[in-house]
């Protein structure tokens, strides 16, 4: 019996860690004409951040600013405006931080070039550097007598 309840009891942990996040959603009431409308809905209030929130977006948060927010994201897809439209709508009110992917402009260039030109950059110095230790010597055996010779000494004299 008390196999039984262990594994009931992690049957229900694992439930929760693994379905948990949806009880924390904030739930609205919202009625919808068919199930397109409402799909739009969540997926648009999955794309929209809090404004209020550090990185949660719509649904998940509890904030009242997020509640008004989904309550004006009902309203516009209920008056038919499409998803860019209310992006748009949302975008002319809290800039880019509503957004997920802000837009390509000039204050978000940095952005978006940001990640691409480190790389580019990380792989020129890789390249450089590669290049630079893979050079062969172009010493003389003569040349390479004498460092071999300067090394030995310089560990003899290290040695005592």
């Amino acid at each position: 019996m008390h196999r039984a309840g262990f594994l009931l009891t992690a049957a229900l942990m694992f439930g929760c860690l693994t379905f948990g996040h949806h009880a924390n959603a904030a739930i609205d009431a919202y009625a919808f004409p068919d199930e397109t409308l409402r799909d739009r809905y969540n997926g648009l209030i999955d794309e929209l951040r809090c404004p209020q929130c550090l990185n949660t977006n719509l649904a998940g948060s509890d904030a009242m600013v997020a509640k008004d927010l989904r309550r004006e994201v009902h309203r516009l897809v209920l008056e038919g405006k499409s998803d860019d439209e209310v992006l748009e709508f949302m975008y002319e009110r809290y800039g880019d931080f509503i957004l997920y992917e802000p837009r390509f402009k000039r204050g978000t260039w940095l952005l978006w070039l940001g990640p691409i030109a480190l790389l580019l950059l990380a792989l020129f110095f890789g390249i450089r550097f590669s290049r630079l230790s893979n050079q062969v010597s172009n010493l003389t055996e003569d040349e390479d007598r004498k460092i071999d010779q300067l090394l030995k000494s310089q560990e003899s004299s290290a040695d005592k």
